[in-house]
């Protein structure tokens, strides 16, 4: 991995990109007024791999602010959803919407749209040869155009809010996963996103790190940030969604409130997903 990709904080844009100005003509990361019209829109979203039908018919639409959590069984497209949002996986059918805009297919524009969303991976993706300030401050000094100093300021005040401001001037290997993760969150964060996707941003920590990084998830969605999670933490699902999401099969089955689908499920199938999560 390369500093010039700087995929691992989930923009995917070159150093030599521009800041995107919006088609308002505000400044990048300046947050849309709010006119009722859905942060990020999906229809009929199709996708495959090679024969295997993955995403089926996808329509989702998710609000300024909105928590969305993304639940289902392993298999089911939730992964590939997200990332499709961001087009790291290429759609074969449908529309993406982000902030009111149709997702690019390729080249500048499409990156500089990313910059607009934030994503946390399973894996870290952290930059090994850089410290975690470093780390937090190259999406926003290549592609922002943000002087150093700037960016080392507001990359500390985001490592203090995940709760790691000490570790600044550490490696990534001298930390532990959790500490790694949330670093990875305000490597996000830092590039001022509209929205944050989180693939399964837990699955790869060890237990006893997994609440610390739920933590800050909990925090940024009581602050408002439009989020959408995949995950199997039905917690956290239960605790700070707005909307929980069951995809099955590559399609969306249910859609509700936290409280109506873990409660009184309307479908079989997520009745039967949840009578085998929630009993172990």
């Amino acid at each position: 991995m390369t500093d010039s990709g700087i995929e691992a904080g989930g923009t995917n844009l070159r150093k030599d990109d521009p800041p995107k100005d919006d088609v308002s003509g505000a400044p990048a990361g300046t947050p849309a007024p709010d006119d009722g019209s859905p942060l990020v829109r999906l229809e009929k979203v199709n996708k495959y791999f090679g024969q295997l039908h993955v995403l089926r018919d996808i329509d989702l639409s998710v609000q300024r602010g909105e928590v969305v959590v993304v639940i289902g069984p392993s298999g089911g497209g939730k992964s590939t959803l997200c990332r499709s949002i961001n087009r790291l996986e290429p759609i074969d059918g449908g529309v993406i919407e982000v902030d009111g805009r149709r997702l690019p297919e390729e080249g500048k524009e499409l990156a500089r749209l990313r910059a607009d969303v934030g994503m946390v991976f399973q894996s870290f993706n952290l930059f090994a040869h850089k410290t975690i300030l470093q780390n937090v401050t190259l999406g926003p000094m290549k592609v922002r155009k943000v002087a150093k100093a700037e960016a080392e300021r507001e990359a500390m005040a985001l490592l203090e809010r995940v709760g790691i401001g000490a570790q600044a001037a550490k490696y990534p290997a001298q930390l532990s996963g959790g500490q790694q993760q949330r670093a990875a969150i305000a490597r996000a964060l830092a590039m001022k996103p509209k929205v944050m996707l989180f693939d399964e941003p837990t699955s790869a920590l060890d237990p006893e790190m997994v609440n610390e990084v739920l933590d800050v998830m909990t925090g940024l969605a009581r602050e408002g940030m439009t989020m959408i999670v995949v995950t199997h933490e039905m917690g956290f699902a239960r605790r700070a969604a707005n909307k929980v999401v069951f995809m099955a099969d590559g399609q969306i089955v249910e859609e509700n409130t936290p409280e109506e689908f873990f409660t009184n499920a309307r479908t079989d199938r997520a009745r039967d997903f949840l009578s085998k999560i929630l009993t172990h």
